[in-house]
């Protein structure tokens, strides 16, 4: 579940969280139908249908930027599963040969990075790059990448014009008055308009459980037998939910910090849950600044650089920075040091330099830049996604009462991100799709041991996440790095982690029992 730096439905600029859900599946049979399911009948037509098709894959158009030997195709799905025969859309994917041998070869990869929102394009990059951690996992698997449903260039999805979404600064999250709340409850009801408005075909459409029968789908079309995916953040609830309608489909699965599935949590309860979460990796990282203070001169304490914060915040509130970074805008920024410790030290530096006198870095690190259309409309489209699938994989509460009494509450002691990450949700309150109700995740007779990765500080996906997953998906292995809270632990290095995640892929191995590893190194000023 990734979200970095998003203009929130609500007008604020936000940080978002991870999170999406889906559709109550009745029991699986060993073939994944399911009875009384015509979607899992539309998803058994539509891979057999694929299977036989092939992807016809070419050298990536020279805008889409992904270099040879990168190969591009197309995956045609059902908009609606129940009618396999009606309208299809076209899913983009990508993909890169292994790296050794034919012998070597143990078939494609495929890989799901969060959001929900969030593009897997880039996957196959990462052999290119030559990325270290994953030079073996190369050898043995095609890397495949692919945009989900209404992402990117697979029918994408909008639900605001790309310059009003980015456009600075926002207002404030954190509400200082009812006409504060009154103003942000109006904004969240005009996007969720706007989205019906713009992409109301697609609406009722999109959600995990349609997104886990495209993967199947793409499987199928990749002329694969069985599913190898690595799912990130929201890409581990898209592999729980995948897992649970296909269990005789997967061959290796690893998930790496962890939605929790339970269908209590997706995803109000989930999002404050992240609230929680949030405060307390913000609070680590200002521990470690003012550990650092000989380099960064914010604070001697957590305290006082806790008090700095809340300088900085309002004395952007008085006058935005640059005239565009209010304290939306600085959370979009700061948030990223919350998310991933390999922000620690650039966003300590930026802010360090502000208080030394120069705010041009502070600006031109948390503005947007409106003339990168491209992006703002790719940063738009993601928000859209992220929206559009969390509110109709699941119940929300419509009463505004909840809403208020909840974050009201939680606020109180978890400032950071509260109130912006509850206007980031609100369109969910009065979103016009009806919403489904998510699947009860279990493990399907038939489904191998699936590898969960975690850390315990985790801010986006709390380890609490992990557990559940691990509960609930028998056979499963737990890698708890203790101690560390970086969002997605499979890309850092840390080789009680990555050598385990090596090992699985390629020979299906797992330890005896569940893992706890020390923590990867803690960055330095």
């Amino acid at each position: 579940m990734r979200r970095t730096a998003v203009l929130g439905s609500a007008g604020t600029l936000l940080v978002g969280t991870l999170i999406a859900g889906a559709i109550a599946a009745p029991a699986a049979t060993a073939d994944g139908r399911h009875h009384g399911d015509s979607a899992a009948y539309g998803a058994t037509v539509a891979a057999e249908r694929a299977a036989k098709k092939g992807i016809d894959w070419q050298d990536c158009p020279a805008d889409w930027a992904l270099e040879k030997p990168i190969q591009c195709g197309w995956v045609s799905v059902p908009l609606d599963y129940t009618k396999p025969n009606g309208r299809q859309i076209k899913l983009a994917v990508d993909r890169i040969g292994n790296t050794g041998t034919p012998d070597q070869r143990q078939g494609a990869l495929l890989y799901n990075p969060g959001g929900p929102g969030g593009s897997g394009m880039a996957f196959p990059r990462r052999v290119i790059t030559k990325n270290a951690i994953w030079a073996d996992a190369a050898k043995a698997y095609d890397f495949v990448g692919f945009d989900p449903r209404g992402v990117g260039r697979s029918a994408p999805i909008s639900c605001i014009d790309p310059q009003e979404f980015v456009k600075a600064p926002k207002a404030d999250p954190v509400p200082d008055s009812e006409a504060d709340k009154r103003a942000q409850r109006k904004l969240a009801a005009e996007y969720a308009d706007g989205c019906k408005e713009r992409s109301g075909w697609m609406l009722p459409h999109m959600t995990t459980p349609n997104t886990a029968r495209d993967l199947d789908v793409i499987r199928a079309g990749l002329g694969e037998k069985k599913l190898n995916f690595v799912g990130v953040s929201y890409g581990t609830y898209l592999g729980a939910v995948y897992a649970t309608l296909f269990p005789t489909h997967v061959r290796r699965m690893v998930v790496d910090s962890v939605v929790n599935p339970s269908k209590e949590k997706i995803w109000y309860q989930a999002n404050l849950d992240q609230d929680v979460a949030f405060e307390g990796r913000f609070q680590d990282w200002m521990k470690w600044v003012a550990q650092n203070d000989a380099t960064f001169h914010i604070g001697t304490t957590p305290e006082k650089v806790r008090q700095q914060w809340d300088a900085l915040r309002a004395a952007a509130k008085k006058s935005p920075f640059g005239g565009v970074v209010g304290p939306a805008e600085l959370l979009g920024l700061f948030q990223g040091a919350a998310y991933y410790d390999s922000s620690w030290v650039p966003v300590a530096s930026i802010w360090s330099a502000y208080l030394g006198g120069d705010t041009q870095a502070l600006v031109d690190a948390a503005a947007p830049d409106l003339s990168d259309t491209k992006g703002n409309a790719s940063a738009e489209n993601g928000n859209a996604v992220y929206t559009a699938v969390e509110c109709t994989d699941a119940q929300w509460p419509t009463s505004w009462q909840k809403w208020d009494r909840d974050n009201t509450r939680l606020h109180e002691d978890h400032p950071f991100l509260t109130w912006s990450n509850a206007w980031m949700n609100l369109p969910c309150a009065t979103w016009g799709v009806k919403q489904q109700t998510p699947v009860d995740v279990k493990t399907g007779k038939g489904l191998p041991p699936v590898l969960i990765t975690q850390s315990t500080r985790d801010a986006a996906t709390p380890y609490e996440g992990a557990v559940e997953l691990h509960k609930r998906l028998k056979g499963s292995r737990l890698i708890t790095e203790q101690d560390a809270g970086s969002h997605g632990i499979t890309n850092l290095v840390n080789p009680c982690v990555n050598d385990r995640v090596k090992s699985y892929l390629l020979t299906g191995a797992l330890d005896s029992r569940d893992v706890t590893c020390a923590p990867h190194a803690t960055p330095k000023p």
